[in-house]
Formats: structure tokens, C-alpha cells, sequence
């Protein structure tokens, strides 16, 4: 985004909403860590983050439930995220456009309510294809969320408190996450799927009301419409030109895209024979995902303290750990697989996303959205390509997918350390 000086000629009023003001927004203060402007903007964030994810991915341990109820394979009946994920990666890719025309607090606001009405309709939903549609509908409803959360972490936080800022958000995402998988399958044990789906709905909107009256309004970022194509179609070819950019997008694409395999067939796996679990017990496991609350918020202080390529070069390293574990036969290996993944993933995507922001001279709210953008088709391509390699080859090829992806990842992070250390990035 192009930030006015205070010698350029005034704008013209822009019509009164909660990001408008009238003077200069280069010359308004960040947020200073330890601020309570600081700490409202961070927690609001944190309760976006958890609605987001919660929303999202609260049907990932149901699949199986999908498969019984509406009698569909494995592959198809993870359609109901991969549909969701594909749609909001258009979603905010579109938003990080026009995003720098409207109110950063209202677009989430409406993303956030609308998304979780249309979670309870899901829960209503009579039919394998009515369902569908309506988890397609609520991808395209959150992607006013993700690029408009990171673009305002980078222009309202100081930048020595964004990575914590960040770190905060994705463990908000984390919450979100294990509460949408914690929460479904205890309560689609005790009163079935659409019970399960309906109360993840109804604590969306509390979140939603909760983030509402939390989030300050922008002092860095006013609202200018009439932005022309030229100008979207500029700001992107420079993104693409800066190297690092580019590669860090490619990290979105394998963090995601391996994460969400694994946690979309581990369920099937720990079902069958030998463990059959209950979708309780699986839930139980899931509770692992609490390490990406602890994971988001360190790997930031971390990678203010000794650099960011080298905590995502150790963060992309303990997901190959874990998923070696998850290979092994017993549950107790298994869960710490899990739990080493969960971690090493919210540490990679803590650093990846803070990473974008801090490169991104202009156009935050765009190079967020090109940063979700490969982060959603890798959850939505490579976690519904994973149930082919789980009907052909079981949790080893599942595995060797993952694997596969992950060691991309590896060679991606040392590029970018090197990038970093000779000042590049």
C-alpha cells in the first residue's frame, strides 16, 4: 500500500467508517508492544483467527462420519474442506484486491458472521450436494478474514512487536483448530455430526462479537476507492519480482498442503484395525494442536531474536520428525507424530506469514492474499489428492505424499536463510 506523505495533497473525505480519518496515515503511531492498544488489537486477532479455523476445519475429523451418513468414498467426502479451502483461496486472493477500498474492521466483521451462519445452515443441510454448496458458500464468506488479518498486523504493529503480534494470531488459528476438531467429534459421539457442526456455528458468532469489540481502529490504513486495474496489476508484478516473495508463497503452498493431509486421513487410520478409536478418542489426540498456541507466538520471538530462516529451516525439520513417528505402530508414537507436525507447522507459518508482511513494501492486503492464496490450494489440491494415495498405498503413501512435500520445504527455507543472511531478505 502507498503511503501518503504529509507533503502530498489531501484526500478527499472519505465517507465516515471505523478506518477513516483525515489526516496522513504515515504520520499515525504503530501499536508498541505492551501497549493495551497493543494487547486489544492481539487478542481480537486471536479470537479471528480461532472463528476462521474453527469454522474452517470443524468438519476434518467428520469425514468419516460423511462417508457413513451419506455413503461417499474417502476422497469424495473430503470435498467437504477441499471445496471449502478451494473457495477461499479465491476468496482472498479477490479480498487482498479490494480490500484497500474498504473498512478493515467491517469486512471481517461481515466475513466472520456470515461464515458462521452459513455453519449452522451446514449443520441443516438434508443432502451430500446441498452440504457442499454451503461449505463452498462459506469459503467464499471468510475470505474477507485471512489477507485482511495479516495486512493489518503489518501496518498497525510496530515492527519489532509484529512477529509476537503474528505469532498470537496464528495461535489464535491453532485454538481455533483444535477446538473445531476437539469439540465436533466429543460432540457428534454424544448427539451426532449436525449437532457437532451447529455448535461450532453458534461459537463463531460469540467469537465474532467478542473480536468485534476488541479490534482498535486503523491509524495506518484509510480506505481509497476507485483504485484502477493498472494499479492492482502493478502492485502484483512487484511482489512477483521480489525473489523472496515468491518462495515464501511456495512455503504456504507445502506447509499447508502437508499439514492437512495428514490430519485429513489420519482419522480413517486410527478407525480401522488395528486401534478403532471412537471419534472421541480421536478428538482426545487432537488435543495436540494446542502446541501450535505455544509454537505461533515463540517461533515469532524467535525469528525477532536469531532470524527467520533458520526457524523455519527447524520448523519444516520437526514436521519430518513427526510424520516419521506417525509411521510407527503405536498410538502413544503416533500422537507424538502428530503433535511434532502441529508444531512445527503453526512455527513455519507464524514466521512464513510475518515474513510476507515485513517484505511487502505496498499493497500488504495483496501480498497477504498471494500468500493465502498458496496456502489454501495447497490444503484444498494436495489434501483431497491424499485420499487416492490412501485407498492405494494406506498411511504409506499418505506418508510418502507428505514427505515428498516437505522436503521441497527444506530446500525452500535454506534459500531463503541464505537470502537472509546476505541481507537480501
Amino acid at each position: 500500500m502507498r503511503l501518503m506523505s504529509s507533503t502530498s495533497p489531501a484526500p478527499a473525505p472519505a465517507p465516515s467508517s471505523t478506518d477513516t480519518h483525515t489526516d496522513a496515515p504515515a504520520e499515525r503511531p504503530y501499536l508498541e508492544r505492551g501497549t493495551p492498544a497493543y494487547w486489544r488489537a492481539s487478542v481480537a486477532l486471536l479470537f479471528a483467527g480461532y472463528a476462521t479455523f474453527s469454522l474452517l476445519y470443524c468438519v476434518q475429523p467428520l469425514l468419516p462420519a460423511f462417508s457413513a451418513s451419506f455413503g461417499v468414498s474417502p476422497a469424495t467426502s473430503s470435498l467437504a474442506l477441499s471445496l471449502t479451502t478451494a473457495a477461499l483461496a479465491i476468496a482472498v486472493f479477490i479480498a487482498g484486491f479490494v480490500s484497500e477500498a474498504w473498512s478493515r474492521h467491517r469486512l471481517m466483521t461481515a466475513s466472520l458472521t456470515l461464515s458462521a451462519l452459513l455453519t449452522i445452515g451446514v449443520a441443516c443441510a438434508p443432502h451430500w450436494h446441498e452440504l457442499l454448496l454451503l461449505r463452498a458458500l462459506e469459503g467464499l464468506a471468510l475470505g474477507g478474514v485471512p489477507a485482511v488479518a495479516m495486512a493489518y498486523l503489518a501496518e498497525e504493529m510496530h515492527p519489532d512487536g509484529l512477529g509476537l503480534a503474528m505469532g498470537l494470531y496464528v495461535g489464535g488459528t491453532a485454538i481455533g483448530g483444535m477446538a473445531g476438531r476437539v469439540i465436533t467429534g466429543v460432540v457428534a459421539d454424544l448427539f451426532g455430526w449436525r449437532i457437532a457442526i451447529g455448535t461450532i456455528g453458534v461459537l463463531g458468532i460469540l467469537s465474532m462479537l467478542a473480536f468485534r469489540a476488541l479490534l482498535p481502529p486503523s491509524r495506518r490504513f484509510v480506505p481509497r476507492r476507485g483504485l484502477s486495474f493498472s494499479h492492482h496489476r502493478s502492485a502484483f508484478a512487484r511482489h512477483l519480482k521480489r525473489p523472496e516473495l515468491p518462495v515464501l508463497f511456495l512455503m504456504a503452498f507445502v506447509l499447508m498442503g502437508s499439514f492437512v493431509t495428514l490430519y485429513n486421513y489420519i482419522g480413517y487410520r486410527l478407525l480401522a484395525p488395528p486401534y478403532q478409536l471412537s471419534q472421541t478418542a480421536i478428538g482426545g489426540i487432537f488435543v495436540v494442536y494446542l502446541t501450535g498456541v505455544v509454537a505461533s507466538p515463540w517461533s515469532g520471538k524467535m525469528a525477532d531474536t536469531f532470524g527467520r530462516g533458520r526457524v523455519l529451516t527447524g520448523s519444516i525439520a520437526i514436521m519430518l520428525i513427526g510424520l516419521a513417528l506417525t509411521m510407527l505402530h503405536p498410538i502413544a508414537a503416533i500422537a507424538g507424530g502428530i503433535a511434532c507436525v502441529t508444531f512445527g507447522f503453526f512455527a513455519g507459518h507464524a514466521v512464513a506469514s510475518g515474513w510476507v508482511g515485513r517484505l511487502a513494501k505496498e499493497a500488504k492486503g495483496q501480498a497477504a492474499a498471494l500468500y493465502l492464496l498458496a496456502y489454501y490450494i495447497g490444503s484444498s489440491v494436495v489434501g483431497s489428492y491424499g485420499g487416492h494415495f490412501w485407498t492405494a498405498f494406506g498411511w504409506n503413501g499418505v506418508a510418502g505424499l507428505v514427505g515428498v512435500l516437505l522436503l521441497v520445504g527444506v530446500a525452500a527455507s535454506s534459500w531463503l536463510r541464505w537470502r537472509e543472511r546476505i541481507g537480501a531478505a
